[in-house]
């Protein structure tokens, strides 16, 4: 019997700068190690403002210089991502508290936690949004989403 893949959701507020950031370094982790027929990842934001757009300029610039390419279309979370998804990672609270919004039933509470939840050690509570910031934002970004990504994936294997 084949093995179903873990599917998991990066969410930030349009789609367009933190959660595809995060969905380009996981894909990256993701080739890296191999582990395509385990992991199956996408990314959404709570509107649907820049639906269809790719990711900000910006942000697809800092990640092409560590390597890492970000080329989803952004869309907008709807209820039934929150069935879908085995996970389901927040860039911050107010992200947190928007997708849960939509679980009328508290359901799924289990599966929604901010990508920080991930480095525990760490001051940092939210991957804070780059979009109104200079280039050290959207590095500061990478740098959070980096750790998070180790943190995971390092879990990941010990779970295999």
């Amino acid at each position: 019997m084949m093995k179903q893949k873990h599917k998991i959701l990066f969410v930030c507020l349009g789609n367009i700068c933190r959660s595809p950031t995060a969905h380009g370094v996981f894909d990256a982790y993701i080739r890296r190690l191999n582990l395509q027929k385990e992991l199956e990842i996408d990314s959404a934001g709570t509107s649907a403002h820049h639906q269809g757009q790719l990711p900000d300029d910006r942000s697809r610039k800092h990640a092409s210089l560590r390597g890492y390419q970000l080329d989803s279309k952004s869309r907008q979370i709807k209820l039934s991502d929150l069935e879908f998804f085995d996970e389901i990672f927040v860039m911050d609270d107010e992200n947190l508290k928007n997708v849960m919004a939509l679980d009328h039933e508290k359901k799924f509470i289990k599966k929604v936690k901010k990508l920080t939840d991930l480095i525990p050690q760490s001051p940092i509570d939210r991957v804070p949004d780059p979009y109104y910031s200079g280039d050290q934002g959207f590095e500061m970004v990478l740098d959070i989403i980096e750790e998070a990504a180790e943190i995971f994936f390092s879990q990941w294997e010990k779970k295999r």
